[in-house]
């Protein structure tokens, strides 16, 4: 089932990222829900999804937010 829900928010992000700000709300969602190992394969795929997009390249922030301390 987990699997199903990684999937699915691809498809989402997919879908919606003609919009930057829906994208990243829908990220926000997707980091929200998802098992740990599942946001590692996120990042990686966005990485991927993004290479070709600069207007979302603000999006990986999310997933990788700077450590301060």
């Amino acid at each position: 089932m987990a699997r199903a829900i990684f999937e699915y928010t691809k498809t989402v992000l997919k879908k919606v990222s003609f919009n930057v700000e829906l994208f990243c709300r829908e990220l926000k969602k997707a980091v929200d829900k998802l098992l740990p190992y599942e946001i590692d394969e996120l990042k990686i795929w966005l990485q991927d999804f993004t290479a070709n997009r600069p207007e979302l390249y603000a999006s990986l922030a999310i997933v990788n937010p700077k450590r301060r301390g």
